[in-house]
């Protein structure tokens, strides 16, 4: 497959045909007559981590790598519970965590049992961070 530029974007009016939702089905083919037979459930709408991972593809090609790399940690995302997401936010809030371990086993939660490598050195970054300021010394 070609790689994916900007002229690609968006992929759902361009490249319909090949997003795909979680059963398979392309966004091309969800139409309304598709939604009244009772073809479409709501998994065929929900993303996916290769439309994420796509995205990401034509941010970098745009020039916007930040924005590339939270497409890609946002594909990491789409199967992980979102109770556990929330969890951890609010654990990455300055002053809800009493210690940089809290987040670092939060890490490593995400890269053993979810393969979310990014997310994962996305959180131990941040608890660098915090110890290096002083985060985990004060409650707000």
């Amino acid at each position: 497959m070609r790689k994916l530029t900007v002229a690609d974007y968006p992929l759902a009016e361009t490249r319909g045909d090949s997003v795909l939702g979680k059963r398979g089905l392309a966004v091309n083919d969800i139409t309304l007559t598709a939604v009244l037979a009772g073809q479409v459930t709501m998994e065929d709408l929900q993303i996916t981590p290769k439309a994420l991972q796509d995205q990401a593809e034509i941010a970098q090609d745009a020039g916007r790598p930040t924005l590339g790399s939270n497409f890609c940690r946002a594909a990491e995302l789409v199967d992980v519970p979102q109770e556990l997401i929330m969890s951890t936010y609010e654990l990455l809030r300055p002053g809800r965590t009493k210690s940089k371990q809290d987040l670092l086993d939060r890490a490593a939660l995400f890269r053993l049992n979810y393969n979310a490598s990014a997310i994962a050195d996305f959180i131990t970054e941040a608890a660098n961070v915090y110890e290096k300021r002083g985060v985990f010394t004060y409650r707000f």
